[in-house]
């Protein structure tokens, strides 16, 4: 791109650009039952959105080169940041599944493409010092977002106008739009004078279709869980054979979407496979902490906002940190080890919280390592993956487009494992401790006896009787979700460790 350098301007369009797709994504997830509450739309309805919208923004993100070779960077970001104000509108004025669905969808086609148009200004504008420092406006933008998001989300459903999420990213996208008319060349960027890749729309109708059916397969079995989901696994199976088909088609093809045959060497797909990690643990975790906060440990909506949006916030902390440390000291093996002792930490840390946990001094400080983790690992790993493919323009772009297209995979299957996990789990554990709610068990007698005696003051000792079996009954479950949470967190601190023993012998990443 040869236009003049638009000084503080294309930083910005950097940091918006970053921030609104995560500021999105947050938001929506958080505000999920809300959403879910105020529109009428039940949780299978919901998770089918989220589908859609995954799998839209996989096949928005695999055109995006294609797309900016024939209509060029500035009408590429503005004819995307206008499609994705059109759909946060529809959304906000969504009433039920229909317009909700229909704003989603908008969104995913114009905004799922956002940060991987985010990295592409930053190669072709930026160079030497300015080129970190537009990295740097990346990740404060991923940083910012993903912390804000839950505190924004809470202040807008406290206040009964969730539709002000959806009002504040058509904003933001507006102001996209004019900064991309400032900062953004016009015309179209095709290396050689000619367009370097082709698209077959079959195959973007079976990336379409097979990315779908893999998402809301994984999702039917949160749904399924305890019943025979034989057919949810023959639809996962067969969307994964059409997504390795798809793949197959593009390393095979003489102009490929994606050059993916280029792209097969250790350092991405190591890269790759240490991106996917972090972001299952995205996933996994996001979802595990929202469930324990509030239905396990029963914190009120807005205070878990809050204290997630707190412990989040050390994720801007840490890149602060990193963007000093790094041009200085590159080398991206101590990083890598900080950020899976973080993630150690974070689980051993959560381990340890029981029914009468306090949020301050318990829970904030796991959080606060899960963010180190996630802004050690993240940006460390796309210094490092993309490394050996930043002379090739071309290349490099659809290494991006793959990396983020598998991430919105990732975290999918994240959320899908841990919900997953946590009901077998929690099965299991009240299965074990309903066998001891036995009349001949002392510490049983003992507890229903206490509860009567609480309760005898206010009502018949029948009635004292029923209420203290009740209570029991609700404490059993209680016990078995915080086991089952317990679990997870175990887990999450043990593959901790293991990152770190893969880090530290580990050749690839030097």
């Amino acid at each position: 791109m040869n236009k003049p350098q638009s000084g503080r301007l294309i930083y910005a369009t950097i940091f918006l650009l970053s921030l609104i797709e995560f500021l999105q994504s947050g938001m929506t997830a958080f505000a999920a039952a809300p959403i879910m509450g105020e529109t009428g739309i039940g949780p299978e309805e919901f998770s089918l959105i989220a589908a859609v919208y995954a799998s839209l923004a996989i096949v928005a993100i695999s055109m995006h080169r294609w797309l900016v070779e024939r209509i060029g960077g500035r009408r590429f970001i503005q004819a995307a940041a206008a499609v994705s104000m059109l759909g946060a509108v529809l959304c906000a004025m969504g009433q039920d599944f229909t317009g909700f669905l229909a704003g989603r969808a908008v969104m995913a086609l114009g905004g799922g493409v956002f940060f991987t148009a985010c990295r592409m200004i930053i190669h072709h504008r930026l160079a030497g010092p300015q080129r970190f420092a537009g990295i740097r406006c990346l990740a404060s933008g991923l940083a910012i977002g993903t912390s804000a998001a839950p505190w924004l989300a809470s202040l807008a459903v406290s206040n009964d106008t969730w539709s002000a999420m959806y009002w504040g990213i058509a904003a933001l996208a507006a102001l996209i739009f004019v900064l991309a008319g400032f900062t953004l060349d016009a015309g179209p960027v095709a290396v050689g004078g000619a367009a370097q890749s082709g698209v077959q729309w079959r195959q973007q109708l079976l990336l379409a279709i097979s990315s779908f059916l893999l998402l809301y397969a994984l999702q039917r079995f949160y749904y399924d869980f305890g019943s025979v989901a034989l057919g949810d696994a023959l639809v996962l199976a067969g969307a994964a054979v059409g997504l390795l088909v798809y793949l197959r088609q593009q390393h095979r093809a003489t102009l490929p979407l994606l050059r993916v045959r280029e792209m097969l060497r250790a350092r991405y797909v190591a890269g790759l496979a240490l991106f996917c990690f972090a972001y299952v643990m995205l996933g996994a975790n996001n979802a595990v902490i929202a469930a324990m906060l509030q239905g396990t440990l029963g914190f009120a909506w807005s205070t878990v906002g809050q204290i997630e949006a707190i412990g989040l916030g050390a994720a801007l902390l840490t890149w602060l940190v990193m963007s000093r440390v790094l041009p200085r000291r590159p080398a991206p093996r101590k990083f890598l080890v900080v950020g899976f002792l973080s993630l150690a930490l974070f689980g051993a840390l959560m381990t340890r919280i029981n029914t009468g946990a306090n949020l301050w001094s318990n829970v904030l400080p796991a959080l606060a390592f899960n963010s180190i983790f996630l802004l050690t690992v993240l940006p460390v790993t796309a210094m490092q993956t993309f490394r050996e493919m930043e002379r090739d323009e071309s290349l490099f772009s659809n290494a991006q487009q793959l990396k983020n297209m598998m991430s919105q995979a990732a975290i999918a299957i994240g959320i899908t494992f841990a919900t997953v996990g946590q009901q077998w789990r929690t099965a299991l554990h009240y299965s074990g401790l309903s066998a001891q709610i036995d009349a001949s068990n002392p510490i049983y007698n003992a507890t229903i006896q206490q509860l009567q005696q609480a309760l005898e003051s206010t009502m018949t000792p029948a009635e004292s009787a029923k209420v203290a079996l009740a209570r029991v009954a609700q404490l059993l479950a209680q016990q078995s979700a915080m086991l089952a949470n317990i679990d997870h967190f175990g887990l999450i601190a043990v593959l901790g460790v293991l990152g770190i023993g893969v880090m530290m012998v580990q050749k690839v990443f030097r």
